[in-house]
């Protein structure tokens, strides 16, 4: 079950949802959007390593924007930060940016009850496109959990992602164990 614009509201009103900044043209009939935060990122290695640490260099978007290109993968965060402490949240790329080629995550898109922090997007595009600060980017859909949660994402000790941030998290795949 995904929850509505007024269920949402009352989530919000309770505390089980946070967004900040949150304004309520932004919230649509079933899903809340998001936007492109002010920072992007790229790895420094061409080739990546799922065993080691790769790491990434920060850049800001400037005012008249950024092309970003097919053929390489960037990181993007989202302005807001949110918190959902008692629904499974799942970012979904809005249709609008689809239909200018650009997919907003790779396979990253459902986050944990208990996720607390800005969204690291996985960005690549079809085509060159120009991209800005604060451009709507995705939409939060907030899904119902049946049962009870043993442990919530930010009360984990291995959490690799529970840093607050308002930049782009490079992959934290080097921590597991394989």
């Amino acid at each position: 079950m995904i929850l509505s614009d007024k269920r949402i509201l009352e989530e919000i009103d309770n505390g089980s949802i946070v967004i900040e900044p949150f304004d309520r043209k932004c919230l649509g009939t079933n899903s809340y959007d998001v936007h492109l935060g002010k920072y992007l990122a790229t790895y420094k290695d061409a080739v990546l390593d799922a065993k080691k640490h790769n790491e990434i260099e920060h850049f800001e978007i400037p005012a008249d924007g950024f092309v970003l290109e097919p053929g390489k993968l960037y990181l993007g965060v989202t302005l807001e930060y949110t918190e959902t402490h008692g629904h499974v949240p799942f970012l979904e790329g809005k249709s609008s940016t689809g239909r200018l080629g650009i997919d907003i995550h790779a396979t990253a898109g459902k986050g944990d009850v208990g996720f607390c922090n800005t969204w690291t997007l996985e960005i690549s595009v079809a085509q060159p496109v120009r991209v800005y600060t604060g451009m709507p980017i995705g939409q939060l859909i907030y899904f119902v959990v049946e049962g009870e949660i043993e442990t919530l994402y930010n009360s984990k000790g291995n959490a690799k992602y529970n840093n607050k941030t308002i930049r782009p998290v490079e992959s934290m795949m080097w921590k597991n164990a394989f």
